[in-house]
Formats: structure tokens, C-alpha cells, sequence
């Protein structure tokens, strides 16, 4: 069997550059399932029914899009599907920053970039008032000349991105590889206890135990700190577990679902569909047909 591979991209960034722009009006989306170290900012307007995949989320999109990818495994495409559009305008954005904490970037002010920085190895995906506050700033960012003002201008196209509500992450967690983070340190734990036996049998009085809480009073402490509760947090873990390895191994469907926590393949299936839209072989298959093999 041959093993396909996500084309990890070589962009055109060199050791001294900060940004690289590219906006271009097209019919079709052709560029295969990739991913790669620096950062990117990718707008699309008038490409409804364009489906995009960002590691294990596969959505299609309505007429404006726009997603932050700061995971440098996180494999991600366009793909044409049915969208008719004629006059496809894209603009995407790579960019080599550093927004570590001994950076200036890790000073008050831009403490909201960093976390949103954070957030988007995941990848994130902006809701319309956000894409309509830095719109004008977008469509004329190519058009600055002057190195300094453009990157003045990006800056600040992601600091207004960092101060706006309802951007969604898109992969999971597990899927992207994304270590845990939490504000409180008793939800912390209790993460990093699933994380590391997702694979198990959980129970409820396990985790409030872990977090020094009855049971009734944990359920609502963790959906206050998640906004999700229990069960489904569990869910989604093993979901964007098994998702990486319907991916990435040649294991049978079975094998994957019992890896991951699920009790039996039928339960595994039914859950599998209702998160995701498909079945976990449709996802294998699916997921496939993106990649180049090289």
C-alpha cells in the first residue's frame, strides 16, 4: 500500500522577511492539502459552497471566510466542491513572527494576539462582524509599498481579529496536537487526567474527586470553565484522537475505536457521524482523495 503524504509546503518567506502576500482573483481552488512552519492568514469572498478542511474539521463555506492557522503541522485546504463562483477573490497572508513571552509581544498590550495566536493552532475561523472591522484593511494591505507600514498594518488587522468575539476554533485539541490550557487550575488537571487516559473508561466521580468537588457542583464548575459538559468534552478528545489516526495509520476502523475510549463499533460509528457528517471510513476515504502522494 502506498502512504499518502500532506505536501508540507516551502513558502516563499525568506530568513528576513516578515510577510508574504498573495492576492488573486480565479475560478477554482487547485492547491492540494498542505501545511507548513509559518503562520497564515487566508480571506475568501465570493466562494460559497467551497469546502474547507482544517485537520479534522470539514466545513463549507458561505460567501466570506477567513481563518488564522498557526499550527505548523496542521494540514489544511480549499477545495472547489460546488462552488460556481466566477470571480473568486483570495488573499493569504504568511507571516514569521515571534510571540513568545520574551518577546515584546508578551507585554500587556498584545497579550490578547498572543492568546489568540495560541488558539489558532487549532485554526480559527472569524465571524462576519470581525471580517467586515478589518475588511478595508485587508483588500489595501497589498497595496502598501513601504515594508514597515505593511507590517504596521497587519499588526493591527490581528490585534482588532484578537479584541473581536466568536472566533470557533476548527480542529480539536487531540487532532491538532495542541497541549492543554486552562484559567483554572482545577479544570487543568482534570484535562490532563483525560488527556493522557481518553482511551479508558472515565467516570464522573473520578473527575469531581480530582478536582476536590462533589459531583453535582463539578458538572457545573466545568461547564462554567469549558462551556461544555462532561460527556461531550470526553467525546470531542476521543473524536480528534481517532480522527488523527483514521488519518495517519492503517489500522481498521475497530482497532481505532476501541483505541480511543469507544465501548463498541456501532456506538463509535453512530457518534462518529453525528459530529462529524460521515462515517469514519467515509472520513478516511474522504480525507484521502485531498492528499498528493509523493
Amino acid at each position: 500500500m502506498v502512504e499518502s503524504k500532506v505536501i508540507h509546503e516551502i513558502t516563499q518567506l525568506t530568513g528576513k522577511d516578515v510577510l508574504y502576500i498573495a492576492e488573486r482573483r480565479k475560478k477554482e481552488f487547485t492547491y492540494p492539502i498542505h501545511n507548513h512552519k509559518v503562520f497564515e492568514l487566508n480571506f475568501v469572498e465570493h466562494a460559497s459552497g467551497v469546502r474547507r478542511i482544517v485537520g479534522d474539521s470539514n466545513e463549507v463555506i458561505g460567501d466570506y471566510d477567513l481563518v488564522l492557522i498557526t499550527g505548523p503541522d496542521l494540514e489544511h485546504v480549499w477545495e472547489q466542491n460546488t462552488c460556481t463562483s466566477e470571480d473568486i477573490h483570495e488573499i493569504t497572508i504568511h507571516f514569521d513572527i515571534d510571540f513568545s513571552d520574551d518577546t515584546i509581544f508578551g507585554r500587556n498590550p498584545f497579550i490578547s494576539m498572543q492568546k489568540m495566536m495560541h488558539e489558532a493552532q487549532k485554526g480559527l475561523s472569524f465571524p462576519m462582524d470581525a471580517i467586515m472591522k478589518v475588511y478595508p484593511m485587508l483588500c489595501t494591505l497589498s497595496t502598501i509599498k513601504d515594508g514597515f507600514y505593511a507590517c504596521q498594518q497587519f499588526l493591527s488587522i490581528l490585534y482588532e481579529l484578537s479584541r473581536c468575539p466568536g472566533a470557533r476554533a476548527l480542529a480539536t485539541s487531540s487532532y491538532a496536537k495542541v497541549e492543554v490550557a486552562s484559567d483554572s487550575r482545577r479544570v487543568l488537571k482534570v484535562k490532563n487526567y483525560i488527556n493522557q487516559n481518553y482511551m479508558n473508561e472515565i467516570r464522573l466521580n473520578d473527575m469531581a474527586d480530582i478536582a476536590g468537588m462533589s459531583p453535582s457542583a463539578f458538572s457545573r464548575f466545568f461547564k462554567l470553565h469549558t462551556g461544555r459538559n462532561l460527556t461531550d468534552y470526553i467525546i470531542d478528545m476521543r473524536l480528534g484522537y481517532a480522527s488523527r489516526m483514521l488519518v495517519d495509520s492503517t489500522h481498521s476502523i475497530a482497532e481505532i475505536g476501541y483505541g480511543c475510549g469507544f465501548n463498541n463499533l456501532s456506538n463509535f460509528n453512530r457518534i462518529f457521524r453525528k459530529k462529524k457528517g460521515c462515517s469514519p471510513s467515509e472520513f478516511r476515504e474522504n480525507y484521502h482523495k485531498t492528499r498528493i502522494i509523493v
